[in-house]
C-alpha cells in the first residue's frame, strides 16, 4: 500500500490523536487521547472503543499474522474501559472537567490461542502526535450509582482490569466518600503496577483508603501466592478491612481475567445456577449473602462486573 493511500485511510477513519504515553514496562503504558470532538458526558467505569487500521506498522515479536484479502483496509477496534490518573501533576485531585484526553491502560498481547492479536501490536507502536480511532460513544452499566456515601467499596482486579477502578476511586474521593475503599490488584510482578505510587499516596492521605498490591511471581511469594479469590476465603480481606463483609453496606466491583470473578450461566434444562471452574469471586460472595447485578432484568445488587468481553 502506497504512503498516499494510507494517508487517505488516516483521514478518513481517525479522529483522535496521542496526546501522550507514560510506559510503565515494554508491555504495559497508560495512553491519553485527546479526540477531534467534545469529550461526551460518561460515567467513571464506563468504557469507549479504540481503534486502528490493519495497514499501520506492529512492534516486532508478536504471533505472525495471516491477513485475508480486504484486511488491509478495515479498522481493528476493541473496548477498553477509561481509567485515570487519578492526581495531576501538581499532586492534587485531578480536575476531570479540565481535561481534553481519556486515558486507557493497556498490556500488550504478543500471542494468543485464538489467534494472532491485532489491535495491541499496532497501538503499541504509536508515537506521541499519532492518530487512531476513538469511538464516540462511552458506554457500560459499570459505574457507582448504587453505592452510598457510607457503604464499604472493594475494587477487585487483576492486571489492567484496576482502570476502571482508578477512575472510580477519582470519583469517590472527589465527592467526599465516607465509607471504607480498598482496592486490590493481582498481577505477575510489582513492575506489572502502573499505578503503585498514586495509590500510596493516597493511602498516605486518606486513613480510610487501603490498596493492595498481590503478586503471584516475585521471588518472596512463589510458595505463597495469594489470588483474589484467597484474599477473600482465607478472611484476610475481612481483617483488613477490620470488619466483616456485609451484604447490606458493601459493593463490590470486579474487572479483570474472567476465571477471577467468575461470572455464573443458568442450566438451560434445570434452570439451576451453575458456577464456573476454577471457584470465582462471585460465587464466593454469593455463597456470603451478597447478589449479582442482572442487567437483563435491571436488577441492581451489590456485586458489580464489566461485560464487554
Amino acid at each position: 500500500m502506497s504512503p498516499e493511500q494510507i494517508a487517505e485511510l488516516r483521514q478518513k477513519h481517525y479522529n483522535a490523536t496521542v496526546a501522550s504515553i507514560r510506559w510503565v514496562n515494554p508491555d504495559l503504558y497508560a495512553i491519553r487521547v485527546r479526540p477531534d470532538y467534545r469529550i461526551p458526558i460518561h460515567k467513571p467505569g464506563q468504557y469507549s472503543t479504540l481503534g486502528l487500521g490493519h495497514w499501520e506498522p506492529r512492534v516486532p515479536d508478536c504471533q505472525e499474522e495471516h491477513p485475508k484479502p480486504g484486511d488491509e483496509v478495515k479498522l481493528i477496534r476493541r473496548a477498553y474501559s477509561i481509567s485515570c490518573p487519578i492526581l495531576d501533576d501538581a499532586g492534587k485531585l485531578l480536575d476531570v472537567t479540565g481535561t481534553d484526553w481519556l486515558e486507557f491502560y493497556i498490556v500488550l498481547v504478543r500471542r494468543s490461542e485464538k489467534g494472532p492479536p491485532a489491535l495491541t501490536p499496532r497501538l503499541f507502536a504509536l508515537k506521541e502526535g499519532d492518530r487512531l480511532f476513538l469511538g464516540e460513544k462511552i458506554a457500560g452499566h459499570y459505574n457507582l450509582d448504587p453505592v452510598q456515601p457510607g457503604d464499604t467499596v472493594l475494587f477487585l482486579s487483576t492486571g489492567t482490569g484496576e482502570a476502571p477502578h482508578n477512575y472510580m476511586t477519582w470519583q469517590l474521593l472527589s465527592r467526599g466518600h465516607t465509607g471504607k475503599i480498598l482496592a486490590a490488584c493481582c498481577v505477575r510482578y510489582r513492575q506489572d503496577l502502573g499505578y503503585l505510587p498514586t495509590h500510596d499516596e493516597l493511602m498516605r492521605r486518606y486513613p480510610h483508603y487501603k490498596y493492595l498490591r498481590l503478586t503471584t511471581r516475585e521471588p518472596e511469594n512463589l510458595n505463597q501466592k495469594v489470588y483474589i479469590q484467597d484474599l477473600i476465603s482465607s478472611g484476610q480481606l475481612a481483617s483488613i478491612l477490620g470488619k466483616p463483609l456485609d451484604p447490606d453496606h458493601t459493593h463490590v466491583y470486579l474487572c479483570g481475567n474472567p476465571k477471577m470473578i467468575g461470572v455464573p450461566s443458568i442450566d438451560k434444562a434445570t434452570e439451576e445456577v451453575v458456577y464456573p471452574e476454577p471457584l470465582g469471586v462471585v460465587e464466593i460472595l454469593e455463597k456470603s449473602g451478597f447478589k449479582r447485578d442482572a442487567p437483563a432484568v435491571k436488577f441492581k445488587g451489590n456485586i458489580h462486573f464489566e461485560e464487554y468481553w
